[in-house]
């Protein structure tokens, strides 16, 4: 059997593995050593380990991840959801399907602190749910706009999962979080044009509530200005030259950290339980990083991902129909995977693909920087993808009086709407580049 062959064949194992829930790192870790093995032998695999895990783990950039984690956990706890819901819904509020318009404008919104789809959801969800169900809001769209709200937390930066694909592509982390901006901004627009065009169709599913005079509203904007100024530190002092990603981060984790016990109260007790959550997310993304390097390393000297580039490279087929596969496929695993796995599972494979490729003469990087956006963009549309839509069920879990069948309904309008965006930016890559190409 050639190295080719066996490389296909343990890529096949480890997806087995993951079909019977082995957790993502291990199922790694076990194909990566036994495919080592099988083509090189001990001797080499022994060699391989005694200094992969201090190569990992003294990556500079790898100190971005735990303070981005620890920022959304302070974020979280501190109150800054409620805050910035009740500013949106004063302001919106009394349009038909302002509420629901005004949960996707937090989510995106907190999501400039948070970084995590499923925590977006989670906390927005509890904050906006029960005003949706007191304004008689359609027990669909109320999960529906929340759910994919939700994802808006790992498109607008900063995102962990851009740190990650970060090092993997070894592209600047600043460069692939100027290109998120305007995505993550369209894909929240999207969603309330959705909104706006569901509730025209179905008036009942989201009646308008009470207007407030400008006073009201402008007193409820005081739940704005601690994320805005978090915002506006850490995105503007990375694209200002002020810090470094990792700087920013820090600077970013302090400044919430000090808003969620000022304004939301957090006490000792709480402190432990957002380091403990902190700790135990950090650990279990470099357990991934360090399995997801064994399998590169296996794959590596299977010759796998060259003898794919090779195929597709003499198979004749257009470049577009590739990276419409590619982004297919995306999809699918989203339905199944979360998003950290995916990326760090499928990026060592389809990453040579699309350089080896030619798309509108952009160069490397930018090809590079554009491809992740796609790839961050279709594998959070998988979060709210039947059957396995992982936000949908975080947030009907918390609305037990809709069925999964109303909920899934309820997506549909933001998967339309999350089709058009994605067609927009492979036609366009522009939009995504234009930033990174004005700023630096």
């Amino acid at each position: 059997m050639s190295s080719v062959e066996i490389g296909g064949l343990f890529l096949a194992i480890l997806l087995v593995l993951l079909v019977i829930r082995i957790p993502i790192a291990i199922a790694m870790l076990l194909t990566g050593v036994a495919g080592y093995v099988a083509i090189a032998g001990w001797s080499p695999l022994l060699s391989y380990l005694k200094t992969v895990s201090y190569a990992r783990y003294t990556v500079y950039d790898l100190s971005v991840i735990p303070l981005f984690l620890l920022m959304g956990q302070f974020a979280s706890r501190g109150g800054l959801a409620s805050g910035l819901f009740r500013a949106a819904a004063a302001m919106i509020g009394h349009w038909r399907g302002g509420l629901a318009m005004s949960a996707v404008g937090s989510c995106a919104a907190f999501g400039a602190v948070c970084g995590s789809s499923i925590a977006t959801a989670a906390t927005m969800g509890q904050v906006a749910l029960p005003e949706l169900k007191r304004y008689n809001y359609s027990g669909s769209l109320a999960v529906g706009c929340l759910a994919a709200g939700g994802t808006l937390g790992i498109l607008i930066p900063p995102s962990v999962v851009l740190v990650i694909y970060a090092i993997l592509a070894q592209e600047n982390i600043s460069s692939l979080f100027m290109a998120a901006f305007i995505p993550g901004i369209l894909a929240a627009i999207g969603y309330m044009i959705a909104i706006a065009i569901y509730v025209r169709i179905n008036p009942e599913a989201g009646p308008a509530q009470p207007k407030l005079n400008w006073r009201q509203r402008l007193e409820a904007q005081k739940g704005v200005w601690p994320v805005f100024m978090i915002f506006l530190v850490v995105l503007g002092g990375i694209y200002g030259g002020w810090f470094t990603p990792t700087e920013a981060a820090a600077v970013g984790t302090v400044g919430t950290g000090v808003f969620a016990v000022v304004m939301g109260g957090m006490r000792l007790p709480e402190f432990k339980e957002v380091l403990y959550g902190t700790a135990v997310t950090t650990g279990m993304i470099f357990m991934i990083l360090l399995g997801a390097d064994l399998l590169n390393a296996f794959l590596a000297i299977s010759q796998l991902p060259v003898a794919l580039v090779e195929w597709i490279s003499n198979s004749g087929l257009p470049p577009f129909v590739v990276l419409a596969g590619i982004l297919l496929l995306y999809v699918i695993l989203g339905c199944v995977m979360d998003t950290m796995s995916m990326i760090l599972l499928t990026i060592p494979i389809f990453f040579p693909v699309i350089m080896g490729m030619e798309f509108y003469g952009l160069d490397h990087t930018e090809k590079a920087i554009w491809f992740g956006i796609l790839a961050l963009m279709v594998v959070e549309i998988g979060m709210i993808t039947p059957p396995v839509g992982m936000n949908v069920y975080v947030i009907s879990s918390m609305a037990r009086e809709v069925t999964l069948r109303e909920a899934f309904r309820g997506v549909i309008p933001f998967l339309l709407s999350d089709f058009v965006r994605v067609l927009l930016l492979v036609l366009f890559p522009s939009i995504t580049l234009c930033l990174v190409r004005w700023l630096t």
